[in-house]
C-alpha cells in the first residue's frame, strides 16, 4: 500500500510517524475518494467522510484541516497510482501487444476503483481550489518519462525526441479516452479496451495481434 501513496502528501497538518497513524491516513483518504465518487463535491464534507472511514471527526482534523485538504490527498494518491501502473509496465517482460494490452488494462482499472471520483474532479471542483489542488506537474515529468520508454520498446527504433513526442500524443489520448469514459460510467464497455490497444498498436506500427 505504501509504493502507492505519494512520499509527501504537503496538506497534512500532521505527518503520520508510527504505521498506525500512515494506516489512519490512507483509510481517510481512501474512504475520503468513496464518498467523494458518491455524493460530489457538494454534498462531501469531513463529517461523512470521518464516518465512512470510521475514525472520529476529530482524527480526521489531525492529518487534514479541511475537505480541500482532503481532496488534494485523493487526488494526489490516484496520480500515485497511475505512476504505480507505468512502472508496473515499464519493468514488465512483456513485448508489443501485450505490453499495450497490459497497460491499457491497468489504467482502466486504476480508474475504476472508485465510480465517479473522476468525473468530480474533473468537473466539480470550485474554480477556487484549482490552484490549490493542482498537482500534475509535480508528476507530469515522470509520467510522461514512463511512457516515452515505454514506446521505445514498442518501436525497434526510434529517435529520443520522436519517442517524447509520441508519449505525449499517446498519453493525452489515452487519458482523454479513459477520463471521459469515467465521465459516461462506461470505463467497463468491452470496446473501450479494445479500441485504445487498436489506437496504440496502429500508431506505433506494430501488429495488434502479436506479443
Amino acid at each position: 500500500m505504501s509504493t502507492r501513496v505519494p512520499p509527501a502528501l504537503p496538506t497534512l497538518r500532521r505527518r503520520p510517524k508510527q504505521a498506525r497513524s500512515r494506516v489512519t491516513v490512507e483509510i481517510i483518504v481512501e474512504a475520503g475518494a468513496r464518498v467523494l465518487g458518491a455524493l460530489g463535491w457538494d454534498k462531501f464534507t469531513t463529517n461523512k467522510v470521518a464516518a465512512a472511514a470510521g475514525v472520529s471527526i476529530g482524527s480526521l482534523y489531525q492529518y487534514f484541516p479541511d475537505k480541500a485538504s482532503l481532496v488534494e490527498a485523493i487526488r494526489a494518491k490516484h496520480l500515485a497510482d497511475c505512476l504505480l501502473v507505468l512502472r508496473i509496465c515499464h519493468e514488465s517482460d512483456l513485448r508489443g501487444a501485450e505490453l499495450v494490452r497490459q497497460l491499457v488494462s491497468e489504467l482502466i482499472a486504476v480508474h475504476s476503483t472508485s465510480p465517479g471520483l473522476h468525473r468530480v474532479l474533473l468537473d466539480e471542483l470550485p474554480e477556487r481550489y484549482s490552484d490549490r489542488l493542482s498537482l500534475e506537474s509535480r508528476y507530469e515529468h515522470e509520467y510522461l518519462g514512463y511512457y516515452a520508454a515505454i514506446v521505445g520498446r514498442l518501436l525497434a527504433v526510434i529517435p529520443p525526441e520522436n519517442a517524447d513526442r509520441a508519449a505525449i500524443l499517446i498519453s493525452d489520448a489515452v487519458d482523454g479516452v479513459i477520463h471521459n469514459a469515467a465521465r459516461r460510467g462506461t470505463l467497463h464497455e468491452p470496446g473501450l479496451h479494445a479500441g485504445l490497444v487498436t489506437l496504440i498498436t496502429r500508431y506505433v506500427g506494430i501488429s495488434e495481434t502479436g506479443g
